[in-house]
């Protein structure tokens, strides 16, 4: 069985190949049950944890289409075990988040690989929120603002400027000196752009095209009144029903699209306008589901404000580890025959 650390995942998986990848899947569908959440005590003083069991699988005869490069006759089943701990940042210098994904095989559940699961998760959230960028940001958008320091915004800024060549990189967080370093980690990997960070956040969000938002905030850190006609706004960050980037007069400004219905119900940026009415179900234009299947457009003209708003699902983290076995088996195949 494969053993893919975090980089041997690295190595195998590129921004535009998992953005692709994610595009297939969401446009072929799979199998994937609701996430088993568990709660789990935590050290006297700090928050609980939760234990996290996403399963999903797609089996070749069953779901049309199949993942780039994926085997055509057998097909993948997959499952990410996930802890959350939120306080492990500020408490002992641990990622919130940490992960371990099994890959086996479809219709035998031969043991395939295990791969390091935090960093597949941080990669595909990057290339979820990429994708739907890929539809609905103008297309000549030249300037992208990352709001946001912690380990995802490296990801977010590769997967997006993996769909959009742009010339500007923004960095925005609460403490500057994050903002630098994020900025000086991201730049050797866009030579055609100027990546720095910026000290206010209004002058990033005056000149964003694309503004994308990892963040941890439990209240609006963007501003509806900020944006202005031909943006599109990426929320990543929130994915509990008390967390927000972003306000109402935001949503009420915006053409708002979701990765799945699950973004309904889990984070605040669409629980509390669903609940206060300045959001209906009727409202949301579509999922990636549809954008990736062509069944309902993406942004409709170039003055309009376009919202994506993700929580992350199964699929993404099948689609993810399936291109990571098959690109590093390929890589370890040539490398073979070269010898």
């Amino acid at each position: 069985m494969l053993h893919l650390d975090a980089d041997a995942l690295a190595r195998a998986v590129t921004p535009r190949a998992l953005v692709e990848a994610l595009r297939a899947m969401f446009a072929t569908g799979a199998e994937a049950p609701l996430r088993h959440h568990h709660t789990l005590p935590a050290h006297t003083g700090e928050r609980p944890g939760t234990l996290l069991l996403m399963p999903a699988w797609q089996i070749p005869g069953q779901t049309p289409g199949q993942i780039p490069g994926q085997n055509a006759e057998t097909g993948y089943i997959g499952v990410k075990i996930a802890t959350v701990f939120p306080d492990n940042p500020a408490r002992r210098d641990l990622s919130a988040v940490t992960a371990l994904y099994y890959l086996a095989e479809a219709g035998s559940g031969r043991p395939l690989a295990l791969i390091d699961g935090t960093l597949l998760t941080r990669l595909r959230t990057a290339a979820a929120s990429a994708l739907a960028a890929d539809t609905l940001a103008r297309p000549d958008a030249e300037t992208l603002l990352m709001v946001g320091t912690g380990a995802l915004a490296p990801h977010f800024i590769r997967h997006h400027a993996a769909v959009r060549p742009y010339r500007r990189v923004l960095v925005w967080g609460r403490d500057a000196a994050k903002a630098a370093a994020v900025a000086e980690a991201v730049a050797p990997d866009l030579p055609e752009a100027t990546v720095q960070a910026v000290d206010s956040l209004d002058a990033g969000l005056a000149a964003a095209d694309v503004i994308s938002c990892a963040t941890s905030a439990t209240h609006g850190v963007v501003p509806g009144a900020r944006l202005r006609a031909g943006q599109h706004l990426d929320l990543a960050g929130s994915f509990t029903p008390h967390m927000r980037e972003t306000d109402d007069d935001a949503i009420r400004r915006s053409r708002v699209f979701v990765d799945t219905d699950g973004a309904l119900v889990e984070s605040g940026d669409l629980v509390d306008p669903l609940r206060d009415g300045a959001l209906t179900r009727d409202a949301i234009q579509g999922d990636l589901f549809q954008l990736c299947r062509g069944d309902r457009p993406g942004r409709g003209g170039d003055d309009e404000i376009t919202l994506f708003k993700s929580t992350g699902t199964a699929l993404e983290d099948l689609a993810g580890a399936a291109l990571a076995y098959e690109s590093h088996s390929k890589r370890h195949t040539k490398g073979m025959a070269d010898t």
